[in-house]
């Protein structure tokens, strides 16, 4: 295979959470839905064949480099969706309470954020259509970083992508939370006239997974587990930064992802806090991705012959 530095490094990343995700469902009680996952993981794999075809082949960087990079995106958000479930039941205590107590230091409370959407059904509904833009802008993005040529930002975004849901994903397992639908009561009513993504139901299903773990995983019913730091938040700050050099998208995503705050606030079942946190960890993402790629490409310049490494 021929593959940048960068997509290595992507794939050697997955490659390793797959290899973790082997070992924990050969000595645990989680079965997994290998019939829905292979379709998904085949779809991930068949991408990154796409881009070996257009690279080699029909020598089209642009294509080879789009479907490299979403191949390599569906590939981790397949493994580390099940490592994420793999690590239940938790281990330690939930964190909401603090994270909720944040919040009130900070003037917010959930319930009355959510009385009020449900003054506001209309907005409600477009915030509910905001919050589930999440992938979408992600394939939009690396679709329109191929299109500019832009490689080396390319590369950095979907290597900070990765690196920050793994941050995400760590600090987690030591400091476990599900966000508010887990901590708060909010009447039916409220719930219905808000047409909130995130139920009780739903919350009630994560306390449950938390105590009892998973005993069957399926792709089509996979819940986001994590509060805090919100992933979501990560992927907006992911979309409006490599946004940036665009004067055309920029601002379509700048707006888009405004709105994602009160979307994920509202229909994500998050604390304030835990946008902050996925803020904070995309920063950390970013400054780490950075000496990253920047190791990689000393490493592959001190690996070539000295009049290719002068060029």
């Amino acid at each position: 295979m021929r593959l940048r530095p960068p997509e290595k490094l992507c794939l050697a990343i997955v490659a390793a959470i797959a290899v973790i995700d082997a070992c924990l469902i050969a000595t645990g009680r989680l079965t997994i839905d290998m019939t829905g996952y292979a379709f998904t993981v085949g779809v991930g794999l068949m991408m990154v064949a796409v881009g070996q075809f257009y690279r080699t082949v029909r020598k089209d960087e642009r294509l080879a480099l789009a479907a490299t990079a979403s191949g390599a995106f569906v590939l981790f958000t397949n493994v580390a969706s099940i490592l994420n479930y793999l690590l239940l039941p938790v281990k330690f205590p939930l964190i909401d309470a603090a994270l909720a107590a944040a919040d009130a230091a900070l003037g917010l409370h959930w319930p009355d954020l959510i009385a009020l959407a449900a003054e506001h059904p209309l907005i409600s509904r477009v915030l509910s259509v905001v919050y589930f833009t999440s992938l979408p802008q992600i394939m939009a993005v690396i679709l329109i970083l191929c299109t500019v040529r832009d490689d080396r930002a390319l590369h950095r975004f979907l290597v900070t992508g990765l690196v920050g849901v793994l941050i995400a994903l760590c600090f987690w397992i030591f400091f476990p939370s599900f966000g508010t639908s887990v901590y708060f009561n909010v009447p039916q009513e409220l719930v219905q006239r808000a047409q909130l993504a995130v139920t009780p139901a739903y919350g009630a299903e994560l306390t449950r997974l938390g105590k009892e773990g998973a005993g069957f995983l399926t792709p089509k019913d996979a819940l986001g587990l994590i509060a805090f730091p919100s992933v979501r938040m990560l992927l907006a700050c992911l979309s409006v930064w490599f946004m940036a050099r665009s004067r055309v998208f920029f601002v379509p995503a700048a707006a888009l992802n405004l709105l994602m705050v009160p979307a994920i606030l509202i229909h994500g079942g998050h604390h304030l806090v835990d946008v902050l946190g996925g803020v904070a960890t995309f920063v950390f993402a970013y400054v780490l991705s950075g000496k990253a790629l920047q190791w990689l490409a000393s490493a592959e310049a001190g690996c070539m012959p000295i009049e290719d490494a002068t060029r």
